[in-house]
């Protein structure tokens, strides 16, 4: 009697571990499912992703220009532009958003712009401001005079590049002064032209912590004025 007792003991007792390890087990896959990584943030989803992509979607481009129309310079710029490429992938990581997406400056959509020009029949009686408002509506502003607002309707993000503060710009040559100003915190920082990018103009990582809003990659509403 003894022994079937003593028996009748131990299986209860492997049946209580049984069930322990199936409770823990269950227990695992629940943690283990209320632990798994977020899914990634769109740029539509969130402004540092937003302006993360357009970064990146600068540089992306700037990249694919110089590839398809090459000089003697190409090869340094990309293999630089590439380095920035992995910065801000890096940084899309860190910030939650999804790795790699990238999306082009909104310059091109510029609302102003077909307003103006559907003005000059309405002001053809006045000649001199035709003249006046087409330097101010042109967004590329090379030959724009100092003191002028250029880029309009331009966003602003930064290209990702180390270095005293600084711009770059596929619109205006090296040694260009210009003052950007967001409008969203009144800060502005007057930087000078030291590159080509694949935007009307891209502030460097320094530059655009002098403007930028806390925990945003792009500017909205932005002034850019050519200075110098």
């Amino acid at each position: 009697m003894s022994r079937r007792r003593t028996l009748g003991t131990k299986k209860k007792i492997a049946l209580l571990v049984s069930a322990a390890t199936v409770a823990g087990g269950g227990a695992f896959v629940m943690a283990s499912t209320s632990n798994a990584a977020p899914t990634p943030k769109s740029a539509s989803e969130s402004t540092v992703c937003l302006g993360l992509a357009t970064a990146l979607g600068n540089n992306q481009k700037f990249i694919a220009d110089q590839r398809a129309n090459p000089d003697a310079q190409s090869e340094a710029r990309i293999a630089n532009r590439e380095a920035v490429v992995a910065e801000i992938k890096r940084k899309q990581e860190a910030s939650g958003c999804a790795v790699g997406e990238s999306a082009q400056d909104s310059q091109t959509a510029q609302p102003s712009q077909p307003a103006q020009s559907a003005q000059p029949p309405a002001a053809s009686a006045q000649p001199s401001q035709p003249v006046a408002s087409a330097p101010a509506g042109d967004a590329g502003g090379g030959a724009a005079a100092s003191g002028q607002q250029v880029c309009n309707g331009s966003t602003v993000t930064l290209s990702g590049e180390g270095g005293a503060p600084a711009a770059s710009s596929n619109q205006f040559p090296a040694g260009t002064k210009l003052k950007v100003t967001n409008l969203d915190n009144d800060k502005s920082t007057t930087v000078e032209v030291t590159s080509v990018s694949g935007s009307c103009a891209l502030l460097n990582n320094a530059a655009f912590e002098q403007v930028r809003e806390p925990g945003k990659f792009l500017i909205r509403r932005a002034l850019i004025e050519k200075v110098g």
